[in-house]
């Protein structure tokens, strides 16, 4: 069974629809590579996927310890090769992860290997330089 459908636009564009909630997404073409720019490239959803597969994984796993993430951010930078062929080289993960306790030194240690274990992470070539940098924060309930 299908898992999304992708209606191609024209002008470089697609409509892409999740089967099982009907949510849609849509892509062009990036600037630097004949499109307008106007949404996710596919590339931007690659680079996507590794930052929402890290912090989904990472939350599974803190929440059977207790622990929430809700609050915490990414910033994700994709940067494509300068050379033929046409790839992408490397992915930036800024990840600030905010709870309302710390956790204690060895699980920390266990959720952060998540990130670089993620179902994406390692479905992605070796060749594509992931480079995740982790910070903690300790929110305060008002």
């Amino acid at each position: 069974m299908a898992t999304i459908h992708i209606d191609y636009l024209g002008d470089l564009r697609t409509d892409c629809t999740h089967l099982q909630s009907g949510t849609h997404i849509n892509t062009d073409a990036p600037t630097d590579n004949q499109g307008r720019g106007e949404a996710f490239s596919p590339t931007d959803l690659v680079a996507n996927a590794l930052g929402t597969c890290i912090i989904t994984t990472m939350a599974i796993s803190a929440r059977r310890d207790g622990i929430e993430l809700k609050g915490s951010e990414l910033e994700v930078t994709k940067i494509m090769t300068s050379q033929p062929p046409r790839r992408i080289a490397r992915i930036e993960i800024d990840l600030t992860l905010r709870t309302e306790v710390l956790p204690d030194d060895d699980t920390r240690a266990r959720l952060e290997k998540i990130a670089h274990t993620c179902p994406v992470a390692i479905s992605l070539h070796p060749d594509l330089e992931q480079a995740v940098t982790i910070r903690w924060e300790e929110t305060v309930n008002a």
